[in-house]
């Protein structure tokens, strides 16, 4: 195989354009840099159109390689294992079939099943890792790229098998080869190798390597991405609190935010702060330990036992510390859980066993109070979260009072514990609750809220199952609820139109209903759901406390405003507003006003999200304002529905004047209400005096057309045929009015800028009139447009 992959792939994204495949050729560059920056909804944006264009089109290689690099964001940045492994292997499978098998990304499927399997265990899938990539490298030059992937590969595995010094052997034997074939080695097989060095404890060669590999790549001209930036600061920050530097490691260490954000980088980030910890550095405190567990709980539930493990048994040590008796009997069950799922146990089930028997042996705290009055205790004291669960735990084991208090002591064990990142430890305690206390309604709802939390679709399923005859619309309430958490909106309005027809009077079935219905663009039935529910609510001064939720609150009227809005119901938005105390300039009809500027966050083709100037024409309706391109669904003039909820928060009282004078509210689009019809073309060139542009923009604007400039100051062309130096640019998208013909536009535009000293240039509305193209390619030339 010579195939070059990033030659294949520039020649197909050619040809898809060429086609009219615009944006799928788009995707074949947008995903993989979704999937190596870690920018997960974008990519989850792209690739259903994308890989189902390629389907449709008949492309398996195109295919082959738009999954491959989906997977590498499933396995690397979200850091998946069983969960996914099904898709791996169909993905191998597909990827080695007579239409695909000469892809050059199906060699690189290999490398997604390797990843996949040490995700799951990787140790104990060592002989199968090496096999599988050995027999790859094997039929693979080492001039192409995917062999620098794939030796990296080997090399982890060899890690797993706890032979680094045998990685380190070959990660140094492939960079000759590939030296030799006239490669260069990449900046992640330098960093790998370093990752190999930090196991051997050479830390020092480590930061010197970094440097090193950096240097280089600055030289050959590559930028280094955020990802590099992030993983290079961590891997320093590691070795330098190996080494005892930690004011040097601290000021390179990722924020925690960073680490939540991007899952690949905890297991370092952990190991580096636990580091800091002994040194006395970082603090070692019960926020940590909550961080920790829920990172345990993610990749517990996305299948990758082995890292769960490794990650539990580091918040283990830090719990120990800590004296935190229940959290770290909770690690340790959740680990002895975990063995189950390796197929190598050896040495990783001594840390577990080591740890439960340090937990145990940590001292019990006495109880301050009996155990019936603990709750209040808690409550009153401000008592630390782990010391709660610590006390809560010993009531409930001694308790030996009324059923209601134990179940009471066990809800707020539970609730503690999910507090604490311990979501399902919490299930299985409430579990072994409802067994116990089967008619708590408290016990019931916290045990789903629990199920929903700890993404336990199983446990949501048998709690519905077990609800259905005894309490059919609690059944479909939590299944509704897990359908929410999943954004199947479809079935939670199934779900809650059943519980509807059993209990017509329930107000927050109503409430997610709407909700659904608004996910769905049914604002019709979102609208009769909200209007139902003002005849439903209990009156606000016939509620006790606890029955607040069934009455009518503002959020039910901003809801309605929006649906009635989409739905074009003028009379109860303006019914609606009054209730909120809004006032409008007419008394009745369409509401078409002009309240402040806003801004209307929308979505592009690719994902990314697109803040838009608008003006608020009512309490749930805007305009756009700019001209816009063929990355949005939106344009100039357009009228939008947007949902009512800020986006933003405003600036703070004490914050800078000019910060609070240029801050504008950001809604979200919910959908387009009236579309003005423009269409955009863009004018490029040097941009004219101030008094010819204003005249220009002016003009246009008579003529119904829009104009947006899209350049700054920092836009500047040259003009080698005269001596004028440095010019200043113009970049700028013309709306073009549905009354006004393509023929029309660029007749007016060569009219309004006959005078100008620079012509400008307008390609593709002149080609849309069918003009000469000439003139457009000849400016695009002389100013190097």
């Amino acid at each position: 195989m010579t195939t070059d992959i990033w030659a294949w792939v520039r020649d197909t994204h050619q040809q898809l354009h060429a086609a009219g495949h615009g944006r799928l050729a788009d995707a074949m560059y947008e995903l993989p840099e979704h999937a190596t920056e870690g920018r997960n909804e974008q990519l989850d944006a792209v690739y259903p159109e994308a890989v189902a264009s390629a389907r449709a089109l008949g492309l398996p290689w195109v295919e082959v390689y738009l999954r491959h690099w989906r997977m590498q964001n499933l396995l690397n940045k979200r850091q998946q294992g069983e969960s996914v492994l099904p898709e791996v292997v169909d993905l191998l499978d597909f990827a080695h079939r007579e239409e695909t098998a000469g892809c050059p990304q199906s060699v690189c499927v290999v490398q997604d099943f390797a990843i996949c399997h040490a995700r799951v265990d990787g140790p104990g899938y060592v002989r199968e890792r090496l096999e599988v990539v050995g027999e790859t490298l094997d039929r693979i030059e080492p001039g192409r790229a995917c062999f620098d992937c794939l030796s990296r590969e080997y090399s982890d595995a060899l890690e797993d098998d706890g032979r680094p010094a045998d990685a380190l052997a070959h990660l140094d034997t492939a960079a000759a080869r590939m030296r030799t074939a006239g490669q260069q080695v990449s900046l992640r097989f330098h960093r790998a190798r370093a990752g190999t060095l930090h196991l051997l404890g050479r830390h020092e060669e480590v930061l010197t390597l970094l440097d090193t590999a950096d240097q280089a790549a600055r030289a050959r001209g590559e930028k280094l991405d955020e990802s590099d930036r992030r993983s290079g600061a961590l891997q320093r920050a590691r070795a330098l609190a190996s080494l005892g530097r930690t004011e040097e490691a601290l000021a390179l260490l990722p924020e925690r935010a960073e680490a939540e954000r991007h899952a690949d980088l905890r297991q370092s980030w952990t190991e580096t702060v636990e580091l800091l910890i002994a040194a006395g550095a970082w603090e070692n405190d019960a926020e940590l330990g909550a961080v920790l567990a829920g990172w345990v709980g993610y990749l517990d539930g996305t299948g990758s036992h082995r890292p769960c493990v490794d990650l539990l048994l580091a918040a283990g040590r830090l719990a120990l510390a800590r004296g935190a008796r229940t959290v770290a009997l909770t690690l340790a069950a959740t680990g002895e859980r975990k063995l189950t799922r390796l197929r190598r146990t050896a040495g990783v089930a001594e840390q577990v066993a080591a740890l439960r028997a340090a937990a145990e042996a940590l001292p019990v705290p006495e109880l301050p109070v009996p155990p019936g009055e603990l709750t209040a205790y808690l409550a009153e004291a401000r008592v630390p979260f782990e010391t709660g669960a610590d006390l809560l735990s010993v009531a409930l084991g001694r308790y030996r009072g009324e059923q209601a208090g134990a179940t009471d002591l066990a809800v707020l064990l539970a609730n503690v514990l999910g507090g604490l990142g311990h979501a399902r430890a919490a299930v299985d305690l409430l579990w072994q609750r409802l067994d116990a206390d089967p008619g708590s309604q408290e016990l019931t709802g916290t045990l789903g809220q629990a199920l929903i939390e700890a993404r336990d679709a199983e446990g949501v399923r048998r709690l519905a199952d077990r609800l259905a005859a005894t309490s059919p619309a609690d059944g479909h309430w939590i299944r509704a609820r897990w359908a929410a958490a999943e954004e199947r909106w479809a079935e939670v309005l199934e779900q809650c139109e059943a519980i509807l027809a059993l209990e017509a009077s329930r107000i927050n079935t109503r409430r997610l209903a709407a909700a659904a219905a608004t996910e769905l663009g049914d604002h019709a039935t979102a609208q009769r759901l909200y209007q139902e529910l003002l005849e439903h609510a209990l009156p606000a001064e016939e509620a006790g406390e606890e029955e607040l939720h069934r009455t009518v609150q503002e959020p039910d009227l901003w809801h309605l405003i929006t649906a009635a809005s989409a739905n074009r119901d003028w009379a109860v938005v303006r019914s609606a507003g009054a209730r909120i105390g809004i006032e409008f300039d007419e008394p009745e009809g369409p509401v078409d006003e002009e309240w402040q500027l806003i801004s209307v966050r929308a979505t592009r083709t690719n994902g990314t999200k697109a803040d838009l100037p608008a003006v608020r024409t009512g309490p749930a309706t805007a305009r756009i304002l700019p001209v816009l391109g063929a990355d949005l669904t939106l344009n100039h003039g357009d009228v939008v529905v947007f949902a009512p909820a800020l986006l933003e928060r405003p600036p703070a009282e004490d914050a800078a004047e000019e910060e609070r004078e240029n801050w504008r509210p950001t809604f979200g689009l919910l959908t387009l209400l009236d579309p003005a019809g423009y269409t955009t073309y863009w004018i490029d060139g040097v941009r004219p005096g101030a008094e010819a542009w204003v005249g220009f923009r002016d003009e246009l604007r008579a003529a119904g057309y829009a104009l947006w400039v899209y350049s700054g100051e920092q836009y500047r062309l040259s003009d080698p045929e005269r001596e004028d130096g440095d010019l200043p640019g113009v970049y700028a998208a013309l709306g073009v009015p549905p009354t006004a013909s393509a023929e029309h536009a660029d007749a007016l535009l060569h009219e309004l800028t006959a005078g100008w000293e620079h012509p400008v240039t307008w390609l593709d509305l002149a080609d849309a009139a069918g003009a000469d193209l000439r003139r457009h390619t000849e400016i695009i030339e002389r100013y190097d447009i």
